[in-house]
């Protein structure tokens, strides 16, 4: 039985209520991966679609080779562009109907941690898989010139994982309930999260693991020997979910956060699962911390065009962190405008146009329109988007409607495209 009626509409859409199914197998020494995804899909764009757009670093770091695919028990056959699969429905789609398509594909871990290697890697034992799964998006291409993030991904209802490596293995994963079961000679583990919009792992042979609760959450560390100290992780998550929760007045959104230490790159979010670069200093760890753990709400609860609209996650999350820890500092760079895509900011100020620039800015909207007042605004921002996809717009014009001062002069001479 299928949904799908004959004809084409060259449309796809990000308006698709989507489910994940996925089993995967990896193989430790070689970094080989096989995944298949099962997707239940709901269009509810008000209007046909006839093909989807899945998105996986996969396809762009992976060498990914799709090895099998179906729509509603039909073969079709996906093209693969960058980074994303474009998968034909094989006809229309209509409003409110479901489709089920499976996807099957074969990859390989990168060795290193050069340029974006790092999310996608097998590196010194430890195996580190960003955006794996093949998750409904739009052809945005993995095009980073810095460490924006070429992303945009509505949240799903519900994600089943099933993962078996060949040996035994330690697996850092964001849910709160992880099934550990028999398998031969690997490792093997089961579970399901709610309302994400990605599913992040990092595994390792000797992660040691450093556990708390705090106001219901559970708190969950995984450290290498002669890395990071899992209890200063722990220490460091729980002040910020406490911190941050509290100047939202939005509880922390999931049931529980995984700190997990990895062997390079950036500090990197994901619902229920922050990375910390093992090279992270002393005195940037807390801020690591706190900014990744930020994005738990300005990216996680509320999901925006991580590429073409960074300030809708950055700022706020720089904001909510640098507020928690009291390190609102000034820019090193210049003055820049704040309505571009990743692309259009070079390596060396791309962070602190995006991420300080933009910060301090919500911080002077803060200070006109009163701190009760600011940060009520951007609770009910979240609440009204929870879920959702929003942007930069959407945001600013939020703080606006609260404002008792006109904020146009500002907001038109930072974001030209918009005001």
């Amino acid at each position: 039985m299928t949904g799908i009626v004959p004809g084409s509409v060259d449309r796809t859409s990000l308006g698709i209520t989507a489910s994940y199914a996925v089993d995967a197998t990896i193989a430790v020494r070689t970094g080989s991966l096989d995944v298949t995804t099962v997707i239940t899909a709901r269009n509810d764009s008000g209007d046909g679609i006839d093909r989807l757009e899945l998105n996986t670093i996969a396809a762009a770091l992976g060498g990914m080779v799709i090895t099998g695919a179906t729509v509603d028990g039909g073969s079709v056959s996906p093209t693969v562009a960058d980074q994303t699969i474009l998968v034909p429905l094989g006809g229309i789609l209509p409003a409110g109907a479901s489709t089920t398509v499976r996807i099957a594909y074969q990859a390989t871990l990168r060795r290193g941690l050069a340029g974006s290697d790092w999310m996608f890697t097998r590196s010194n034992g430890t195996l580190a898989m960003y955006r794996w799964i093949p998750w409904i998006s739009r052809a945005v291409p993995f095009d980073r010139p810095n460490q924006g993030d070429p992303f945009v991904t509505p949240s799903s209802p519900s994600v089943e994982v099933e993962l078996l490596t060949d040996q035994p293995m330690v697996l850092a994963a964001p849910a709160a309930d992880l099934v550990k079961v028999a398998a031969g000679a690997g490792s093997a583990w089961s579970f399901t999260m709610q309302n994400v919009r990605d599913v992040s792992l990092v595994l390792a042979p000797d992660f040691r693991l450093t556990e708390r609760e705090v106001g219901g959450v559970a708190i969950r560390a995984y450290a290498r020997p002669g890395g990071l100290s899992g209890d200063r992780l722990v220490s460091l998550a729980e002040h910020a979910i406490s911190a941050e929760s509290r100047l939202l007045n939005v509880a922390y959104p999931l049931p529980a956060l995984t700190v997990v230490e990895t062997e390079g790159g950036f500090g990197l979010e994901s619902p229920g699962l922050i990375w910390i670069p093992d090279d992270a200093d002393a005195t940037n760890l807390a801020y690591i911390v706190h900014h990744e753990t930020a994005h738990q709400w300005f990216y996680g609860v509320v999901g925006s065009d991580q590429q073409a609209e960074p300030f809708a996650d950055e700022a706020a999350a720089d904001l909510l962190a640098r507020t928690a820890l009291g390190t609102i500092r000034r820019s090193r760079c210049a003055e820049d405008d704040l309505d571009r895509a990743i692309t259009a900011y070079t390596r060396a100020c791309y962070y602190e146009v995006i991420y300080v620039q933009g910060g301090l800015l919500l911080d002077a909207i803060r200070r006109d329109i009163g701190t009760e007042r600011f940060w009520t605004a951007l609770r009910g921002y979240i609440e009204a988007n929870r879920n959702g996809l929003s942007g930069t717009k959407a945001l600013l014009d939020v703080l606006r409607a609260a404002s008792p001062v006109d904020l146009l002069p500002l907001l038109e001479s930072r974001f030209p495209s918009l005001y």
